[in-house]
């Protein structure tokens, strides 16, 4: 969605935070002294001194949203003859935290950076992830660099990945790399990106990569103290930056499946009931399904913006379940594919707001330098899986609390009220609904709530105490 469609809470009141949330979640406030003196003492090294490839002359740049400080990743793509030349910088948290110490104690009960709407539980001490070692514009950084030779198609021929020193020269935010893009006026370490991310996206079709388009909602402060609730627009930067970050993730699982040692972020592939499944409710929303056209395929040609387009994203999630971590050391696990990709894949870059990324990275690293992977990486890996699944969880958890917190408070004084909706997923004796204005997922119950169809929604609850948020379909 291009647009934004949004809604500002004006109360006047000084009770609309979130530390109920961060209470009954019990997120921590703060880092332990010792971690903390650990990442500033981090923060003060000259890694100048490393043994790292000095790579300051390439003109990188970052991609974030706007106003984001811990820049995990920096990117330059240039054409090369009939093909293309990728590098992309991943900030170095393994040159800041020391192996068992106590900092790497306090991040692997975190597990990962958790963002609420008033404030961020970081992952790391603010000192590195947004300082020492976030990848800001006009700072050398300590950073892994990932370098990819790709043909004409968009594959990589040739990838190699190692310690560098790098210098962003520039930081942009999404709407302003497509606005550059949409005037014919980009950056020249980007201006490649749209053929190169288009070839990407469609070698995962191809693979049977399962994307899907949901609109995204996010809770964003307007500048009076208040907030708002919006749909995040869906541009085309997203999807192509995202394919970088992928084929990034998908070397680097290649790189430890052949050494034989990892950690692998991996979802089964769907049964054949699910597909089936997904092909009845296709049916059901009169959207067309070809014989011999594969459910990746068929998603990726929905206009995101029709209704029955949304209600069959939302069933689609059937074909992604049972997401999880897989180490390894010594023998091939049984699964190693990631459904939704496709293709094995790894978390490595991220470092900066997920844990298991510096853990799989160093293993990348040990590898292709030809080195053994060290002990206290062995012994970490079989415990990342459980590490990350409870912190997957807790972030879901909290992301969910936020947004039911911010739609009851949105709509307190609107019960009563009639709202335009979509029917998204109908189940046992109700309906999941989308309310485009303001934008709020909800639960509708009433007679004749059809998948994928547009229908008028009254607010029977908008209860801020319990963040419940309740519909009944308006009949005539």
């Amino acid at each position: 969605m291009r647009g934004v469609a949004s809604m500002v809470i004006r109360t006047g009141r000084a009770d609309l935070d979130f530390g109920g949330i961060r209470a009954e979640f019990g997120l921590p406030a703060e880092f332990p002294a010792a971690a903390l003196a650990e990442a500033r003492q981090a923060a003060g090294r000259d890694m100048a001194g490393d043994d790292r490839e000095d790579a300051t002359h390439l003109p990188l740049v970052t991609i974030d949203p706007p106003g984001a400080e811990d820049l995990d990743q920096a990117l330059c793509l240039e054409r090369v003859g009939r093909g293309f030349r990728v590098h992309y910088a991943i900030a170095d948290l393994g040159a800041f935290v020391v192996p068992g110490g106590a900092l790497d104690t306090e991040v692997r009960k975190r597990g990962q950076t958790l963002y609420l709407p008033d404030g961020n539980v970081p992952l790391h001490p603010t000192v590195l992830s947004e300082g020492a070692a976030s990848l800001l514009p006009e700072r050398t950084r300590p950073a892994v660099l990932w370098t990819f030779e790709c043909g004409p198609d968009g594959e990589p021929t040739d990838v190699r990945v190692r310690r560098a020193l790098v210098r962003s020269t520039a930081r942009f935010d999404y709407e302003g790399v497509q606005a550059s893009f949409d005037a014919g006026t980009p950056h020249p370490s980007v201006a490649a990106l749209p053929e190169f991310g288009r070839l990407r996206r469609e070698r995962a079709t191809e693979r049977g990569a399962v994307e899907l388009r949901l609109p995204e909602q996010e809770i964003v402060p307007n500048g009076d103290g208040d907030w708002k609730l919006a749909v995040r627009p869906r541009v085309d930067v997203d999807s192509w930056n995202a394919e970088v970050s992928l084929m990034t993730g998908m070397a680097a699982a290649g790189i430890m499946l052949a050494a034989g040692v990892g950690v692998l972020r991996t979802l089964p592939d769907a049964d054949d009931g699910a597909v089936d499944a997904l092909k009845r409710s296709a049916h059901a929303l009169g959207v067309p399904w070809p014989d011999g056209v594969t459910p990746s395929r068929l998603l990726a040609g929905l206009d995101p913006s029709r209704p029955e387009s949304l209600a069959l994203f939302v069933d689609a999630t059937r074909l992604l379940r049972g997401a999880g971590y897989t180490s390894f050391d010594g023998s091939i696990p049984p699964v190693t594919t990631h459904a939704g990709v496709a293709a094995p894949y790894a978390h490595v870059t991220a470092p900066l707001r997920r844990l298991v990324d510096r853990f799989a990275t160093e293993v990348c690293l040990a590898v292709t330098a030809g080195r053994e992977v060290p002990d206290w990486l062995r012994r970490a890996l079989p415990l990342l899986p459980g590490l990350m699944g409870g912190s997957d969880a807790l972030a879901g958890k909290v992301d969910r609390a936020c947004l039911d917190q911010v739609e009851a408070w949105v709509l307190a004084d609107r019960v009563g009220q009639e709202f335009d909706a979509v029917v998204l997923r109908a189940e046992g004796g109700g309906a999941d609904v989308f309310v485009t204005r303001p934008p709020v997922m909800g639960r509708a119950t009433g007679e004749d709530l059809p998948e994928g169809e547009r229908v008028r929604v009254r607010l029977t609850e908008a209860d801020p105490a319990r963040r419940k948020v309740a519909f009944t379909r308006v009949v005539g």
